[in-house]
């Protein structure tokens, strides 16, 4: 039996309850998110449901990259710089991380919806053939803003203040919009659906900004002659934070990108609806990564791996649990949670059990992209994901046309699987922490 040392006990202690305050909000976020799907899916048509998945789907991507890696690199510059001193004010590097990602915002949103329009022109389908995508332009914006400030606030270790107003109103809010509208005989199509989420999440970020300022925490923009330092001394790990972002972005959210190109919408909003049950199942994993990021990136940089490996082993505990469970649950009762979407739906269960079963590996090695990211090795994690995120593509690029959403689950996976594995052993090599659910037996060498 592993005896935990006091001082470990008190650390995974704090950390098992911040992670289930984030959980239960992660819960409440997933059970809304998912009403707001069901109340779209059963009150759109199928082709504008797809449309709404894609374009949600094309935001989400985009926001990722118009952040620059900023969310990632406040996450690890802040602990670092408050526990250091060193290269620079944190508040500046904050404020800097904050201005780079409302620039990049303006201009992926810019190029989306320029975009639209040059091909709605080529291909004479005009202005409302391409809505969607001009929505997805639009909440481009308030998605990347809204990603860098819950970023910005979990690292000064506040879990409330950052998750509550875009996870828990926001989330919210828009199944009540929505099914409002439709009992008033106003139903959305995909494009005012987009909209709607764009100026509900505008409103809550106001919120937040007003909620943080009267709690102490800092959010604010810096000035343009500020980000030529800030690019200076972080510029080059900040690349490599986006380029992580990038391909973790591509990973989530390509799928359902290339399903609509390579088969139909129809089908994109069956394999969406699968990929967004089956990411369930890494809801606590989320979660407690949420909250063990600023703990793992202050313990390693103090250089107490001791507690860095004690927090990476119950964060990958905790969250393989949950995981394994969802998977039973899929298994079990995947037909009647599909059905939920509409019977059409249904189709999608062993979609949804292809991907669950690399979703459940995913969560076995834990918070390895964090350590790795905190540890330094951006280079070693952005070319081990680049490579699987290149060959899933390959691969549903290759099957989709043949084996519809069949073809791109089947790739999604196995690159999700193969992935995974290499990062938790690269991980334990090149940091030193294992983060994955056997990293107990590291853990226990160490007492």
């Amino acid at each position: 039996m592993l005896k935990i040392s006091d001082d470990l006990s008190s650390l995974m202690k704090a950390g098992l309850s911040r992670s289930v305050t984030s959980l239960l909000i992660k819960v409440a976020t997933a059970g809304l998110t998912y009403l707001a799907l069901i109340v779209l899916s059963q009150t759109l048509a199928p082709l504008e449901y797809g449309h709404y998945a894609i374009g949600l789907s094309a935001a989400t991507l985009l926001a990722v990259l118009a952040g620059l890696g900023q969310q990632s690199a406040i996450l690890r510059l802040w602990p670092e710089l408050s526990q250091t001193g060193a290269g620079g004010s944190a508040h500046a590097v904050l404020r800097a991380g904050a201005t780079l990602s409302l620039i990049g915002a303006l201009v992926l949103g810019a190029l989306l919806a320029s975009g639209a329009l040059v091909f709605s022109g080529a291909s004479g389908s005009g202005i409302t053939g391409v809505g969607y995508l001009l929505a997805a332009a639009v909440l481009v914006l308030p998605l990347t803003l809204s990603d860098y400030f819950s970023s910005a606030l979990r690292a000064q270790d506040s879990v409330w203040v950052a998750l509550a107003p875009r996870d828990l109103a926001w989330r919210a809010a828009l199944p009540a919009v929505f099914l409002a509208l439709f009992m008033i005989g106003a139903p959305v199509g995909g494009t005012a659906a987009l909209l709607i989420c764009a100026a509900l999440l505008v409103i809550c970020l106001a919120v937040q900004v007003a909620w943080a300022k009267r709690r102490g925490y800092a959010l604010a923009f810096a000035r343009r002659s500020a980000l030529k330092p800030y690019i200076e001394t972080h510029g080059l790990r900040s690349r490599w934070f986006l380029l992580a972002a990038a391909v973790d972005a591509i990973s989530l959210n390509a799928d359902t990108l290339l399903v609509g190109w390579l088969a139909d919408e129809a089908s994109a909003a069956l394999y969406f609806n699968a990929f967004r049950t089956a990411g369930l199942m890494t809801l606590f994993s989320y979660s407690a990564t949420l909250v063990v990021a600023p703990m793992l990136s202050r313990h390693y940089h103090a250089r107490d791996l001791r507690k860095t490996q004690a927090t990476a082993v119950l964060s990958a505990a905790l969250g393989f649990g949950f995981s394994l469970v969802c998977l039973m649950t899929f298994v079990l009762f995947g037909g009647p949670i599909l059905s939920l979407f509409g019977p059409e739906y249904v189709d999608g269960l062993p979609i949804l059990i292809i991907l669950s079963i690399g979703f459940l590996v995913d969560a076995s090695t834990g918070s390895v992209r964090t350590t790795m990211l905190v540890a330094g090795r951006e280079q070693l994690y952005v070319g081990i994901m680049t490579a699987a995120v290149l060959g899933c593509v390959l691969l549903q690029v290759l099957l989709i046309p043949s084996l519809g959403v069949w073809g791109a689950a089947i790739a999604s996976s196995a690159a999700r699987i193969a992935s995974q594995i290499v990062l938790g052993i690269a991980c334990a090599r090149w940091t030193g922490v294992d983060t994955t659910i056997f990293g107990i037996f590291k853990l226990r060498s160490m007492m």
